[in-house]
């Protein structure tokens, strides 16, 4: 559980659900952890979990859609841990909804938090991790971006661009040895999801995967921790599916 003693890492909507987990787990790994979100009270309910399991976190506010606000933020997390390791662009702002119903409101608050701050990370984390020699960013896709979705135009498209420009960025970033990979999950257990979805919807995606269940959290938490460790030196530009097998699945 200690492969990331001595690294420092971003995780950006760390407050909750998924965020949190994975920020929790680098944690448990050895790293000392920067949680982004938009407001640093929300942040700091994970950095107060972090902090009284006996590591070492820092709750920042911060607007992922504003690059401005991301080098803030960046600068702040380099002056108090010292450094940059693991950048986990995490972040999403989504709305489910059909495509005439559509706003462009709606499209550019999605893309802003969901596309857009992945390059802003992308872009401010790689100067700092070349100083160190080398680090890994690991973005946070989703198989509905090879799946589709019923009313989940704007929100396949980012997730299908945020594959996309991970590849980009590993062709790019590959020769400072920063690695840049996805890790790509089904639907995630989180509360978010348990309040949204009704006991039959989630019987039903559980039905129709090979595994019978949902993910976990801390089943992609677990992947993220993977691809940040040294154990996953040599991968780079690849999009890790974490779905139980759905989209293998033709149920």
């Amino acid at each position: 559980m200690r492969q990331l003693e001595g690294k420092t890492a971003i995780v950006t909507g760390g407050s909750r659900g998924l965020g949190r987990a994975i920020a929790v787990r680098l944690a448990q790994g050895g790293a000392q952890i920067a949680i982004f979100d938009l407001k640093r009270e929300w942040a700091q309910k994970t950095a107060d979990l972090i902090e009284n399991a006996g590591g070492k976190a820092i709750a920042l506010g911060c607007d992922v859609s504003d690059g401005e606000a991301m080098t803030l933020a960046f600068e702040q997390t380099t002056e108090c841990l010292g450094g940059l390791d693991i950048l986990v662009n995490n972040a999403m702002w989504n709305r489910y909804e059909p495509i005439a119903d559509i706003t462009s409101e709606t499209v550019q608050r999605m893309t802003g938090v969901g596309f857009s701050a992945v390059v802003w990370g992308i872009q401010e984390a790689a100067p700092i991790m070349q100083e160190r020699g080398g680090g890994a960013i690991i973005n946070i896709a989703s198989v509905s971006a090879q799946l589709g979705l019923n009313n989940g135009l704007v929100y396949c498209g980012i997730k299908a661009g945020v594959t996309g420009l991970t590849r980009a960025a590993a062709v790019e970033l590959g020769p400072h040895s920063i690695r840049v990979n996805a890790v790509s999950p089904s639907t995630v257990a989180t509360e978010g999801v348990q309040k949204m979805l009704t006991a039959e919807k989630i019987a039903d995606r559980e039905g129709r995967t090979p595994l019978k269940r949902l993910g976990q959290p801390e089943d992609i938490a677990n992947a993220v921790a993977f691809l940040g460790s040294d154990d996953a030196a040599f991968i780079t530009g690849q999009v890790l599916t974490v779905d139980g097998g759905l989209a293998n699945a033709f149920l």
